[in-house]
Formats: structure tokens, C-alpha cells, sequence
């Protein structure tokens, strides 16, 4: 199986290459560093005596602030690690945050045979860890040969995912049978992979690392200053957290709705991708609506809605919020971005029908009355209205979303034990 995947490597490359190098440049920042992609990582030198190198890869923003306290205790432990990553913008937060705590930072290289053979011979691990969805079979296959364990944390299976490797069980090995271990984000995942015939000994406990996020707290100084610098005015604001295309317009016309209807209310838009920012600007200019960009620097005055098109604000910009709501979870879009730093930080949170990727924690952010689920804009802006006429509504939402957090943290701990286990049998 291994050999038709190489075989048909280069074909399917060709096809989707122009897709994703327009998307590289629509997206910026990927030229630094770009040989990279072809295994051209800097010769690292060899590991000292007693000492051990973990290639880590985390895929993008996301992975890269939950890995974070993981980073800390390996340095803490000696360990040597090389971290990668995919996108430009989880490079640069790498570079920001972890080059002290890491042996080099570099992209993930394409998973094809000689490529992900020179990026081995670079960087030499002695155990690779995985985040996520992130199973490359050329990658897997190298760690195999080399007999390097491999560890896959937070590990999860989308919808989609399963249901295609559950029809075709053959891709199903190539893409699982290569990890040692897997350390399912949920009891969900878990079950997936037991059921697509990883033995019930490759799978370790399950928890979620990004519920164990910790977000340092702004104090109300610093938050007056904020919601200066975005030109919000006095009254709640309405966050749209990691928007897609299609959650803006009907974010704005929920707030119109309830201005209308005499409730004050901003706006404040963080879209997934700072680079839609023109997209975005030319559908605000068709609202009537006074705006502002952050990346242009501070608000010379008050604006309805305001646009964070900046990286690695998210969590900072939360805290102003009275109202969340998740991107990515209206039709057409079905996979959902994270809830989980808007309940760390006891927010009230909107979620809409497409939560895919967070399906368990989706359900039970409802189930424990942390979260209320909207079906289409016209509920969004229903509940919009809702909440901001009932102050105590969105009290008891926040309230119940910062218990749901509190009670499902721990799993940094439980995966630091996993990955210093492998390196201990290591010997």
C-alpha cells in the first residue's frame, strides 16, 4: 500500500499544487524557510549523551498555544526538541513563543519519499509526536524503519475522516497502523480508533490539551485600553470568534437587529484568516456601518464594528466580550473552530449547527447549559436579542461554561506522562 501512495504522490501533488501554493500566497509568510517543505531543514548536531530529540509537529495556531506547557516541561527535562509546523501563521507564533525553548523551528516537509528522507537525516529524532489529525504514512513509515516510536496526542477522527477510512480499511492501515500510540482527545475518538482496528493497547487515556488552556487575565486598565484601541464604545460586545466567510454578514445583521430593537451592542470581529481583511472591508462598507481594523493601528474614535485581522490576539480579545460565538459552525460551514478558550474564560457562547471537529465538546458545553446552539442566522440573531435583554441568562451561560472547564482539565499532565514514558523505554 505503501508503494501505491508514492506511486500516486506525485500525480495528486501536481493536481492540488495550485491550489494550495495561491493559498500560500494569499495566506504570506511562506517564503523564509522554504525548502523546507522539500526536507531542507538546517544538519542538526548530534544528540549529547543521556540526552533525547523529539520532532514535535503541530499543524497550525491552535496546536501550537496548546502544546505550549508541554514545550516548557521537556526543556525542563533535558529534552532536545525540533518543532514544525504548516502554516505561516503557526510558524511565526512558533518563532515568537518557543525559540527558547526548542532545538530550531522549521515547515513540516511534503510527505513524499525523498523529501521526508532528507528532513530524517537532518533532524534524527529519536521519537516523533504528532497532534491532532496529523498521520502522514512516508513520515510514519521513516519513524518505522528507523524503529523510532511515534506518538500521536490529541488524537481525533472528524466525521469525515472516519466514515471514509471505515469504507476503505486499506488507507485505514496506511494511516494508522504506523503510530505507536495514540492519545485520543476524547472517549468519541477513542472508540473510532478501536473501531477502524487499532488494538485497544496502542490507545492511551483520553483528554482534550486544549482544555487545559491557560489564558493570563487582563485587568480592567488594560481592558478600557483595548476596547480604545478597537474603538468599541461602553455596552456589550458581540464577538465573532474565528469567522468564515458567510458568519460576518450575519453577525452584523444580528447586531443590527438588536440595535434596532434598542439594545446597545458592538461588534467585534476575529476572523480565522487575517488575510480575508479586504473581503471583509468591502462587506462592512455595504452595511452603513462605522469600522475599524486593528491592523491600522489605533481607533481615532468609536465604531460599531471592530475587525481584529492580527495573529494571536484571540485569547486577549475574549476577555472584552459579554457574547461568543463560535466560527466556522454556520451553513455552509460544517467543522466548527474551538470554544474552549470563550469557556475557559466563562463567556456565554453561540454556537452554530457545524461543530464536526468539536462535536463531544459541543454537546456538552449544551448539555451542562454552558452553550446555546443556533440553527441558522435568523436564530443567531434571535438569541443575540435574547441575552442581551437578560443579563442574568448570560451570567448563568458564562457561569456554567466556567464549571464545564474547570471539570474537564488534566490532560497535559496525562500526556506529558505518555511522551516521558516512550522516552524513558528509550533507555
Amino acid at each position: 500500500m505503501l508503494w501505491l501512495y508514492r506511486f500516486f504522490f506525485v500525480p495528486a501533488l501536481l493536481i492540488i499544487a495550485p491550489r494550495y501554493l495561491w493559498r500560500m500566497r494569499r495566506r504570506g509568510g511562506y517564503r523564509a524557510n522554504f525548502s523546507h517543505r522539500f526536507g531542507g531543514h538546517p544538519l542538526l548536531p548530534a544528540t549529547k549523551p543521556a540526552r533525547r530529540r523529539v520532532w514535535f509537529q503541530a499543524v497550525s495556531v491552535g496546536e501550537m498555544l496548546a502544546i505550549g506547557p508541554i514545550l516548557e516541561a521537556l526543556k525542563r527535562d533535558g529534552v532536545e526538541v525540533y518543532l514544525t509546523t504548516t502554516t505561516s501563521t503557526g510558524h511565526r507564533l512558533a518563532r515568537d513563543r518557543y525559540a527558547p525553548l526548542t532545538l530550531g523551528i522549521g515547515y513540516f516537509p511534503i510527505d513524499w519519499w525523498p523529501f521526508s528522507v532528507r528532513a530524517w537525516r537532518r533532524i534524527n529524532p529519536d521519537l516523533i509526536v504528532l497532534t491532532e489529525g496529523e498521520r502522514w504514512p512516508e513520515h510514519l513509515h521513516q519513524a518505522a524503519r528507523r524503529g523510532v516510536p511515534a506518538l500521536c496526542i490529541n488524537a481525533r477522527l472528524s466525521d469525515r475522516s472516519f466514515t471514509r477510512l471505515r469504507q476503505h480499511r486499506p488507507a485505514a492501515n496506511l494511516l494508522l497502523a504506523g503510530v505507536t500510540r495514540y492519545l485520543p482527545a476524547s472517549a468519541i475518538d477513542a472508540s473510532r480508533f478501536s473501531e477502524l482496528g487499532v488494538p485497544p493497547e496502542r490507545i492511551g487515556p483520553a483528554g482534550n490539551i486544549k482544555l487545559d488552556v491557560l489564558i493570563p487575565s487582563l485587568g480592567s486598565a488594560e481592558q478600557a485600553q483595548l476596547r480604545q484601541e478597537l474603538g468599541l464604545p461602553v455596552g456589550p460586545v458581540l464577538l465573532g470568534s474565528s469567522t468564515w466567510p458567510g458568519e460576518e454578514v450575519a453577525l452584523v445583521a444580528a447586531l443590527q437587529h438588536a440595535r434596532q430593537r434598542g439594545l446597545p451592542c458592538s461588534l467585534l470581529i476575529v476572523p480565522r484568516h487575517a488575510e480575508r481583511r479586504n473581503e471583509i472591508q468591502r462587506l462592512l462598507a455595504d452595511t452603513g456601518e462605522h469600522f475599524h481594523f486593528r491592523s491600522r493601528g489605533a481607533a481615532t474614535g468609536e465604531v460599531a464594528v471592530a475587525v481584529a485581522d492580527t495573529t494571536g490576539e484571540l485569547r486577549r480579545l475574549t476577555q472584552i466580550a459579554d457574547l461568543v460565538f463560535v466560527g466556522k459552525s454556520l451553513a455552509p460551514h460544517t467543522e466548527g473552530q474551538t470554544p474552549v478558550e470563550a469557556a475557559a474564560l466563562g463567556k456565554p457562547i453561540l454556537l452554530g449547527p457545524g461543530m464536526s471537529n468539536f462535536r463531544a465538546i459541543a454537546s456538552d458545553l449544551v448539555a451542562q447549559g454552558a452553550a446555546r446552539a443556533v440553527a441558522d442566522p435568523p436564530a443567531l440573531a434571535a438569541a443575540v436579542e435574547e441575552l442581551l435583554r437578560d443579563p442574568d441568562q448570560r451570567e448563568l451561560l458564562a457561569r456554567a461554561a466556567a464549571a464545564w472547564h474547570r471539570a474537564n482539565t488534566g490532560a497535559i499532565e496525562r500526556t506529558l506522562t505518555s511522551i516521558r514514558s516512550e522516552i524513558a523505554r528509550l533507555g
